[in-house]
């Protein structure tokens, strides 16, 4: 894994944590956009579960048995329709408008400041930097007995995707097989990669540190050994890192089958001996 000066500090992590029932924290504004919405919507529901279950409360005191032995003949009220009609449309409107927004925000960026290209495999991802000299390079799941002391077992990789901390990434998907799901749940990135497509959206990092994902489209024998990390720099950081990519990955040599070269290390990580 290649180094970067300054990371030994403390960094943000995005990664999920025993029994966690809540969303990740957010690491990014497309995150911190989902979270408000999300906060929102379980206001709405939860006072919508306490009026209902109110409401079915006093029902049950006020129009049991007991209380009416002659039940009401009353079929229709015309206000009562009216209300539960217009009220749940207007619930449905508040909730419509910032979800649409929210789509619109996710789906692209104006202003990139990074273009990365995205290409999914059966099973590993291959990361291409197109306004960056092309740097291209695979991304594979570290094996379990490859692990060193302190990494995440079915979330670490051999080559992280690295991009500057505060800048606009745009991301450009596709696959070469099946469908896969670039996701990561801290920076509140996800979009299909599917074959012959190429599908964009975007994402900001706003401090120093390491996000884990993984694909969440099931694709495959191998579908839970595709974990991905995106690794945040600084600026600095991040052109001394493209310096010493330029050199590391221009010097891998050309495969003449990809399939087979992948073999083994797909073997490797699902544990398989050969």
């Amino acid at each position: 894994m290649m180094s970067i000066p300054g990371l030994a500090l403390a960094q943000a992590i995005g990664a999920p944590k025993p029994w966690e029932i809540d969303m990740q924290p957010a690491f990014g504004p497309l995150k911190q956009q989902q979270i408000w919405l999300h906060d929102l919507v379980l206001v709405i529901i939860t006072l919508i579960t306490l009026f209902v279950a109110a409401l079915l409360g006093w029902v049950m005191w006020r129009y049991n048995a007991r209380r009416n032995p002659v039940p009401s003949r009353t079929a229709h009220h015309t206000v009562l329709e009216i209300a539960w009609t217009v009220i749940p449309v207007l619930i449905l409107v508040v909730m419509a408008i910032p979800s649409f927004r929210l789509v619109y925000y996710e789906d692209r960026t104006r202003d990139a400041d990074l273009t990365v290209k995205v290409i999914a495999h059966q099973w590993y991802w291959e990361y291409n930097y197109p306004d960056k000299n092309n740097i291209d390079f695979s991304s594979y799941m570290i094996p379990d007995d490859q692990l060193k002391p302190g990494q995440r077992r079915m979330l670490e990789v051999d080559n992280q995707l690295v991009v500057p901390v505060g800048k606009n990434i745009r991301v450009l998907q596709t696959s070469t097989d099946v469908i896969h799901s670039w996701f990561v749940p801290s920076l509140g990135v996800q979009r299909y990669a599917i074959p012959g497509r190429t599908i964009e959206t975007w994402f900001k990092v706003d401090k120093p540190g390491v996000f884990y994902g993984e694909c969440n489209q099931i694709c495959g024998t191998n579908h839970s050994r595709m974990p991905i990390v995106v690794r945040g720099v600084t600026p600095q950081e991040f052109d001394a890192w493209l310096n010493e990519a330029k050199t590391k990955f221009s010097d891998a040599a050309p495969v003449a089958d990809p399939a087979k070269a992948s073999e083994p290390r797909l073997l490797a990580a699902a544990g398989v001996q050969h």
